[in-house]
């Protein structure tokens, strides 16, 4: 999305995030005393440019103007776990009003205090970031992606794609809590199926292509759940996939259009949309701990026709009609 286009989706200047601003700019929206917004973002500005771009849209709408009624703090992590810690910290430091993030973790192991909304956590019961979706407590709160629920439909979903699938890869940084509640998913659903899922571990960039060249010939797709990782090295994880011959399952869209086969999962662009809602709420005074975690309540089933064509698969017709998007 280049820079022109993503600036008419927020609604006009207005609503354009600060990351986008000149530097002046935003040192004068600095100089204010604005509600503050610290927002980390796992990955990049470019992978995150949709989802940011719903968020602040939603700002817009609900009375929220960068610059005028409230300021953003724009952080990068660039798939960095040390970094996202980094982010955290200087957040705490800054005194945001409220911290919005994608897992939340990390934010919640920097500050006690400072409310918390996460927009897309896998598993926010699973992982302990919650004690409940109904009374979250403490100081986070948010949406769920019921990532370890639909382990087992995506699974259904890749063996209608490759019918005759026996042994799957599961690729993903297992140091995260989230990555190893989704592996227990999947392997409740691949005993019912009738699969063996291994491991394929990456804790860095580097990992990516080692991982691949020893998982040529020993399996026949590959699922990769939703990680900083992955994402910020989605085109490197689809090109390498692509030259493996890997039919590939995500749980996000925004792989699909770097390349990967299939998607099913929550539009995680709604769901930072939603989280523009919560902190709304949070700014006007809402306790997190009051605020129930939200569900997503519809799920987008996304094909790449070119990726299918390229590594030789013949998509059933029925599974085509049932996308809520076709790639070609």
């Amino acid at each position: 999305m280049n820079r022109r286009a993503f600036i008419t989706l927020l609604g006009g200047a207005a609503a354009a995030p600060s990351f986008l601003w000149p530097l002046a700019a935003r040192a004068q929206q600095r100089a204010g005393k604005l509600p503050t917004i610290g927002l980390m973002g796992a990955g990049t500005p470019q992978g995150w440019s949709q989802w940011i771009a719903a968020f602040s849209q939603r700002l817009h709408e609900l009375g929220w103007i960068e610059g005028r009624t409230v300021a953003i703090e724009y952080r990068w992590a660039e798939g960095r776990g040390d970094r996202e810690a980094e982010i955290a910290a200087e957040f705490v430091r800054l005194k945001v009003d409220v911290i919005v993030t994608a897992g939340g973790a990390v934010a919640r192991q920097a500050t006690s205090v400072i409310p918390i909304v996460f927009a897309i956590s896998a598993d926010p019961v699973g992982t302990g970031l919650v004690a409940s979706l109904a009374r979250p407590g403490g100081n986070i709160t948010g949406l769920s992606l019921l990532a370890t629920d639909l382990a087992g439909k995506r699974l259904e979903v890749l063996r209608e794609v490759v019918p005759g699938i026996r042994r799957l890869a599961v690729m993903a940084d297992f140091r995260l809590h989230e990555s190893v509640l989704e592996m227990d998913g999947l392997q409740a659903a691949t005993k019912t199926l009738g699969l063996d899922a291994t491991r394929s571990e990456i804790g860095q960039a580097d990992d990516i292509a080692p991982a691949f060249e020893a998982l040529k010939g020993r399996v026949h797709a590959l699922y990769v759940p939703a990680n900083r990782l992955a994402n910020t090295n989605r085109v490197r994880i689809n090109e390498l996939a692509l030259g493996a011959r890997l039919p590939t399952m995500f749980g996000f869209r925004e792989y699909i259009e770097s390349g990967g086969l299939i998607s099913y999962g929550p539009n995680t662009a709604e769901l930072f949309r939603r989280a523009g809602d919560y902190v709304d709420k949070i700014l006007h005074g809402a306790k997190p701990a009051d605020l129930p975690v939200e569900q997503p309540t519809k799920f987008d089933l996304i094909v790449n026709l070119k990726t299918a064509k390229a590594l030789g698969l013949e998509l059933p017709p029925t599974l085509l009609a049932r996308a809520d998007e076709v790639i070609e």
